[in-house]
């Protein structure tokens, strides 16, 4: 796609100064353009980028002077944006979930094939040292052949500390929809795609209360499933137990843990880029950490996005939308196993990555520090 690519970003909230903060100056990109739905707020930040413009949605997304459209908006948004930057011929990039449900997810792929545009979805932690290093274990073989994984995500929710966090209690938000994908990449990385799931879920309030910000003390309604726990059989018949809740103070059981027959690794937090990975080798008395030795170092939000602009021809992007659909489809199959009280098979899948070789924060950001 070339240097200098040229960025218009939909959507300025919470999570958009990550991304600006990996972006602004790197030689690969040009923010061109910024929207928002608060007016106020995009002219703020136009205001902070050389060269870039508020416009509206609509004026971004028709824009000549944006290729590619870094979709940060809420999940209930993500396909219409999604399908109107293709509908202008344009690349997206978008925050996960790929879209809110399956069919309009299928619905932006389809698009974008039609129109020939990229199509590429976070979450990208999973391309820093942590995940990268235990999965680069895996493939050497170090616990020698996988048998099965857990994986675990226990908070007591995010109206704690997010200041408008009602999305994350309607349709597209949960547990699962909200940080499964952090998890979900990470088991895809590291055991491959998945066939079919069994799940289960539940409810136990009916409202929450914002914690923090101009909005706190107000009540919110829960509409969706706050736990949710499944079985995911990999295709090479590996079993991953996962949990993922709103619902619980904390734990102390580990982000996500692969069991081999020779030893089992304790993989970091997917939600971030780094952190230790621990081996225990069969006969072994304690864990042990691994050196980082795969990953893209001191990584940040926005590189995938770095990834997805510079693969080229050369390899599809890591943070692609098939992968992304395949997770979703994972997690939506979850959610329905649930309902139904039944096994369900999975009609996607989606290739196992290109490995990240360690590469320093200097080359990732494109400059010298």
């Amino acid at each position: 796609m070339g240097d200098a690519h040229r960025v218009g970003i939909v959507g300025l909230g919470v999570i958009s100064r990550a991304y600006l903060d990996t972006l602004v100056g790197h030689p690969a990109v040009r923010i061109t353009a910024v929207a928002d739905l608060d007016a106020a707020r995009s002219a703020a930040t136009a205001a902070e980028l050389p060269g870039a413009r508020a416009l509206t949605v609509e004026e971004l997304l028709s824009s000549p002077d944006v290729d590619t459209v870094l979709n940060l908006t809420t999940p209930a948004a993500h396909a219409g944006i999604a399908l109107g930057a293709i509908g202008h011929g344009k690349h997206v990039y978008g925050e996960k979930p790929l879209a809110a449900d399956l069919a309009d997810a299928r619905a932006v792929l389809e698009a974008a094939g039609t129109a020939g545009s990229g199509v590429g979805c976070a979450p990208d932690t999973v391309l820093g040292t942590g995940v990268q290093t235990a999965r680069a274990a895996v493939e050497a073989g170090t616990i020698g052949r996988p048998q099965f994984a857990s994986a675990v995500m226990v908070t007591p929710g995010h109206e704690r500390w997010h200041p408008n966090p009602d999305f994350y209690y309607t349709a597209g938000g949960g547990p699962l929809l909200d940080m499964g994908p952090y998890y979900l990449s990470s088991l895809v990385h590291l055991l491959g795609p998945v066939r079919a799931v069994t799940g289960a879920a539940g409810r136990l309030r009916a409202e929450r209360v914002i914690g923090s910000g101009p909005r706190a003390g107000e009540h919110i309604p829960v509409e969706v499933d706050s736990h949710v726990s499944g079985v995911l059989e990999h295709v090479d018949g590996t079993l991953t137990t996962l949990t993922t809740s709103f619902d619980g103070v904390a734990t102390t059981a580990a982000p996500i843990e692969v069991h081999g027959e020779s030893g089992t690794l304790s993989v970091p937090d997917p939600n971030r880029f780094d952190g230790e990975v621990r081996l225990h080798a069969l006969g072994d008395t304690r864990w042990r950490p691994l050196p980082a030795s795969a990953g893209y170092a001191d990584g940040a939000r926005g590189v995938g996005l770095l990834d997805f602009l510079t693969a080229g021809g050369e390899r599809p992007p890591r943070a692609n939308g098939e992968l992304a659909l395949h997770v979703l489809e994972t997690m939506t199959a979850l959610l329905r196993s649930a309902a139904e009280g039944r096994r369900i098979e999975l009609t996607t899948s989606a290739k196992v990555p290109a490995a990240v070789p360690l590469t320093t924060a200097a080359l990732w950001r494109g400059r010298q520090e």
